[in-house]
């Protein structure tokens, strides 16, 4: 387990000087653009911060989850596709769980981490533009 461990976070690593390393600015940029919508939408419909209501509302948890992940989906799709070429390149083998690591970190927490204070921002400007 330890030589698992460590073979992983090597592997992850070593993603930031390795080739195709571009893509850790671009879609992390790419998924908070995505949320920064999210949050225009969100707050034009007046509607509570994203990921408070995901925390804080077990009824509404499922709608809003399925919803950001239409937003995201392609950009995480994107990841994917991106860290197969990658691994192809580097190691010439597939590793799942580093794949779904690196997707969630670039596309799917970005997007959690920027819509719901997008949301604020823009509530907060739209009452002081009345």
């Amino acid at each position: 387990m330890e030589d698992f461990l460590a073979r992983l976070w090597e592997n992850l690593v070593g993603r930031i000087s390795g080739p195709l390393s571009f893509r850790l600015l671009l879609q992390p940029l790419v998924a908070s653009v995505l949320a920064v919508r999210g949050g225009l939408d969100d707050a034009r419909a007046g509607k509570p911060p994203y990921s408070w209501v995901i925390l804080t509302s077990p009824d509404d948890r499922v709608k809003l989850l399925r919803d950001g992940w239409k937003s995201v989906a392609r950009v995480f799709g994107f990841a994917v596709v991106m860290d197969v070429a990658y691994q192809v390149m580097v190691y010439r083998w597939i590793y799942p769980l580093e794949l779904l690591i690196v997707a969630i970190v670039l596309a799917c927490i970005p997007y959690l981490l920027v819509r719901g204070p997008a949301d604020r921002l823009a509530a907060i400007f739209q009452r002081s533009r009345r």
